[in-house]
């Protein structure tokens, strides 16, 4: 899953919009954000099998960020991240903490098992990468739900709609990208450097279009002032 994980974002930025777009967008991937350091060091591990179906990555090592324990911590670190670096009411950073824990529930339905439930327990994952079509169906409808609700949530501020259309654009480009080009290569482990810093890219171009997004003044009408009375 790529897209859908910023339907958490848009989720949380209706419901608590105190926090900017940005921070929900690199929280619904902080996991990744993480994973991609980790890849790159070597202290997390993964491979490549081209046979498997939807995505050919075997993520058979990677208890630092996407095992139960691990995803929690990252998500109470968001939370206080958010709080005391970004100075967001404790609600908002509440909310990035869920967006952070959002992203393992959301592999969870996706992966096949290779969510440890604790150190050294069993592996989890409910494996929807074995069907495609049906996993590109509930990413595009997660953005798609999710869209509509954000989409309202500023138009009631008095926010144009068109900069949420476009992000949502974005989005979907990139997943149709994702969709359409497969890692290739002979199966063996990954290029860490190439993978983990494709990532880091990735989910940093997003965060600056969630930037950008958010950058336009209201448009909320004034109310008309009151000429004092005579």
């Amino acid at each position: 899953m790529f897209a859908g994980h910023y339907a958490a974002a848009l989720a949380a930025k209706s419901a608590e919009p105190r926090a900017p777009l940005w921070s929900y967008a690199i929280a619904c991937q902080f996991l990744d954000l993480g994973w991609a350091g980790l890849i790159m060091t070597g202290a997390e591990k993964a491979s490549i099998d081209p046979s498997l179906p939807g995505s050919p990555l075997v993520l058979y090592d990677m208890p630092w960020t996407h095992s139960l324990p691990g995803s929690l911590a990252w998500s109470v670190a968001g939370a206080l991240l958010a709080r005391f670096a970004l100075r967001v009411p404790w609600r908002a950073a509440a909310f990035i903490g869920l967006a952070v824990f959002s992203h393992w529930l959301a592999d969870l339905l996706v992966h096949r098992p290779d969510l440890l439930l604790w150190p050294n327990g069993p592996k989890v994952g409910l494996g929807l990468w074995n069907s495609p079509v049906a996993e590109q169906a509930v990413e595009i409808g997660l953005l798609a739900v999710t869209g509509v609700f954000w989409t309202a949530w500023r138009l009631r501020d008095g926010r144009p709609a068109w900069p949420a259309a476009a992000f949502l654009t974005v989005l979907v480009a990139l997943q149709i990208y994702a969709m359409s080009s497969p890692e290739g290569g002979s199966p063996g482990a990954v290029n860490r450097m190439q993978t983990g810093g494709l990532a880091l890219l990735g989910y940093g171009a997003v965060a600056l279009v969630a930037w950008l997004v958010e950058r336009g003044p209201s448009v909320r009408p004034q109310a008309p002032e009151r000429l004092p009375a005579s």
